[in-house]
C-alpha cells in the first residue's frame, strides 16, 4: 500500500550539512584538533540525501528492500541517505497504438488502433506490482483491443441483429473498452484518463471485396426506397384518374398504364417516350 513519506526540508539540511563539513575543515586547516573530522565524514554521506521531486513527480523511498514511502509534493527535499530513491513521473502520458490485425466476431480480420491517456496514480504498485509499468501498458492495452474486437462484429451487415458493432457503436464501445483497460491495468497503480479508437478499417486482404457488398447494400436499399416511392405514386394516379372520371380503364389498360408508370419511376436512366398511334387491342 502507497504510503506518504514526510522528508525534512532540504534547505535546513544544506546549512547544517555545510557546518558539518566547514568547522572540522576549518579545524584542521587552523591545526587545532584532528578529531572533528568524523563530523566531516558525516557530512560527506549526508550529501546523497538530498532529491529534487519536480510538479507532477514523485520518489519512492527503499531502504534495504524495505519500501519506506512515496513523496508526492515537489520541492527540495533531504532524507536518509541510505534511502534509494526511484523516480516515478506522475504526468498525463498518451499512448497510440500501432495498427493490430484482429478478428471481429463474425471471424473478418480488421485492422485497428486506440489512443489511450494514462497516469499513474498509485506509485507503490507501479514500482513493485510491476516489472515495468510503461511496457505493462503497452501489452495490457492491445490484449483489451484483441478481446473487445473478438466481441463485436465490424458491422451489421452480415448479422442484421447485432444491437452494438465496432463501426457504429463508437461510444458504447469505446466505453467498454475504456472499462477493460481499466481493470486490466489497475494492479499496476495506473489510471486512464481516456481510451478511444481512432482507426478502424477491414484487412487489405478482404477490404475490396467488403466496399463493393456495401456499396451493392447501398445500392438495394435505394431501390427498395425507390419503389416504394413508386408504388403509392401509382396509387394515388390511379385513384385520382377514378375520382375525377377523366377516362375509363378496364383491367388490361390499368396494368398497362402501371407498367408503364414503373418503368418511367424506377428507371436509373432517362426514358425515351414512344408515341402509340393506334390502341391496346390492335
Amino acid at each position: 500500500m502507497e504510503k506518504k513519506f514526510s522528508a525534512y526540508s532540504g534547505y535546513v539540511a544544506m546549512v547544517t550539512i555545510l557546518l558539518f563539513i566547514g568547522i572540522p575543515v576549518w579545524l584542521l586547516v587552523t591545526q587545532q584538533s584532528n578529531w572533528p573530522l568524523i563530523f566531516g565524514i558525516i557530512g560527506l554521506v549526508a550529501i546523497a540525501g538530498f532529491v529534487i521531486v519536480n510538479p507532477n513527480e514523485s520518489a519512492v523511498l527503499i531502504l534495504f528492500g524495505a519500501y519506506k514511502g512515496s513523496i508526492k509534493s515537489n520541492g527540495f527535499w533531504w532524507v536518509n541517505p541510505f534511502y534509494v530513491k526511484k523516480k516515478i513521473s506522475l504526468r498525463a502520458h498518451n499512448f497510440n497504438s500501432d495498427l493490430i490485425k484482429v478478428n471481429d466476431k463474425l471471424g473478418n480480420p480488421i485492422m485497428i488502433g486506440v489512443v489511450l491517456v494514462w497516469k499513474v496514480e498509485n506509485t507503490f504498485k507501479a514500482a513493485f506490482e510491476v516489472d515495468d509499468y510503461t511496457h505493462f501498458v503497452d501489452i495490457q492495452s492491445e490484449a483489451a483491443v484483441r478481446k473487445l474486437a473478438g466481441r463485436y462484429p465490424y458491422d451489421n451487415l452480415e448479422d442484421e441483429n447485432a444491437h452494438l458493432t465496432l463501426r457504429s457503436s463508437s461510444d458504447e464501445v469505446n466505453n467498454m473498452l475504456e472499462q477493460e483497460i481499466t481493470e486490466r491495468l489497475s494492479i499496476a497503480g495506473i489510471k486512464v484518463v481516456e481510451a478511444r479508437i481512432n482507426y478502424l478499417a477491414y484487412a487489405k486482404e478482404i477490404a475490396g471485396a467488403m466496399l463493393k457488398r456495401q456499396q451493392a447494400s447501398a445500392i438495394i436499399a435505394a431501390r427498395r426506397k425507390i419503389v416504394e416511392g413508386a408504388v403509392g405514386m401509382v396509387e394515388m394516379a390511379l385513384a385520382e384518374l377514378s375520382k375525377k372520371q377523366i377516362i375509363e380503364l378496364d383491367e388490361e389498360k390499368k396494368a398497362s398504364m402501371v407498367s408503364n408508370l414503373m418503368v418511367v419511376l424506377t428507371s436509373d436512366k432517362d426514358v425515351s417516350p414512344m408515341i402509340n398511334t393506334g390502341t391496346l387491342y390492335q
